[in-house]
């Protein structure tokens, strides 16, 4: 039995859930997974149960006995994991690279609220382009130049925004998948990034088993 348990959300919509997820899958950081089904009736009472934010992801460590066993909030779970696992370099050594990679994804954790709204996480989604409202594209833009940024300054040794897998590319994961799916054709140097996540064995999991959820929600269309 592991000594993590990562508690999470539906896997065709629940984009926080992702986060966590892909970077212990990827980084090969065994844990236990359990599902809390959203928008159901129930949803609200099983999460108050695991949860002290009724929200997912949360991250349960035996070991751990100060907070309970419990993480919780996106960025602090992949935070405490670099803390674990130093070996796994969810940072990036360099310091200069390492501040780059929490702001880029700090300001993920905080903003394009109209990227996230305009085109929502679904997996079940057909592919089409869907345009943004203004503030909508300049959000995108910001996305695409911050990307930019960091594989220009520290993304040579390899396909991910500072070469490695990193925290920063976990946090963006769930944007590659909206920029797949509502973006149309992509800028070359964009496409290429929205690939390289999307061809992590990690990533074909989640879309794999996010194809068999059996639950209506979210439709198609939504």
């Amino acid at each position: 039995m592991s000594e993590f348990t990562l508690y999470i959300g539906n896997k065709c919509f629940s984009s926080w859930s992702l986060r966590p997820w892909v970077a212990m899958r990827h980084l090969e950081i065994p844990f236990e997974e359990v599902l809390v089904r959203l928008r159901t009736p129930e949803t609200a009472a099983n999460l108050a149960n695991v949860s002290p934010t009724g929200q997912v992801p949360v991250l349960v460590h035996k070991p751990l006995n100060h907070t309970g066993g419990m993480v919780w909030e996106t960025l602090s779970i992949l935070e405490y994991l670099a803390d674990l696992f130093p070996e796994k370099k969810l940072w990036p050594a360099d310091i200069g690279a390492r501040a780059l990679a929490r702001s880029a994804a700090t300001e993920m954790h905080s903003g394009f609220r109209e990227v996230r709204y305009g085109w929502p996480m679904n997996l079940r989604r057909p592919k089409g382009h869907k345009p943004l409202d203004a503030e909508g594209e300049a959000q995108r833009a910001r996305i695409e130049a911050l990307w930019r940024e960091c594989r220009e300054k520290h993304g040579k040794g390899g396909p991910f925004l500072f070469g490695h897998f990193t925290a920063a590319d976990a946090m963006y994961a769930p944007v590659v998948t909206r920029f797949d799916t509502y973006g149309g054709d992509l800028a070359p140097d964009t496409r290429a990034y929205v690939d390289a996540i999307l061809a992590l064995p990690a990533m074909r999991q989640w879309y794999a088993e996010a194809a068999k959820e059996p639950w209506p929600e979210p439709g198609p269309d939504e």
